[in-house]
């Protein structure tokens, strides 16, 4: 687990597991825009963190896709589910205890899952991870 700690109101000090840091990690190398990761285990059963990326069209969203996909399965880790490939709008690759969206530009703006799960808390991300 890597620990994470920050003192802003909208992050959590909280244990990440090294899995979601890998997916987060992958994400960054593919320039993903805008990731978050929100942990949902207050305010939900059915997985434990959502993260959230987009990508500038729809290539770039696949990218992100496969090197999420790669880089867990180096892990050892193989997804549940995958939806969403083909269109690249909205990329959804659920593992079981975490949940990672790759959203086109328009449908992160339209879905807005930060709005429909505000009530889960943001995770603080290593500065190099974010941007």
């Amino acid at each position: 687990m890597s620990q994470i700690r920050e003192q802003d109101s909208n992050t959590i000090h909280a244990e990440i597991d090294d899995e979601v840091l890998a997916v987060a990690r992958a994400a960054s190398e593919k320039k993903a825009l805008d990731l978050i990761v929100l942990d949902l285990r207050p305010v939900a059963s059915f997985t434990d963190y959502f993260i959230i990326c987009g990508g500038s069209n729809s290539r770039q969203v696949q990218a992100i896709a496969d090197g999420v996909e790669d880089s867990l399965r180096e892990m050892g880790r193989r997804k549940l589910h995958i939806e969403g490939y083909s269109a690249a709008e909205w990329i959804l690759l659920d593992y079981g205890d975490f949940i990672v969206h790759v959203f086109g530009a328009q449908a992160r703006k339209f879905y807005d899952l930060e709005r429909l799960w505000r009530d889960a808390v943001r995770v603080k991300l290593p500065d190099e991870l974010v941007e």
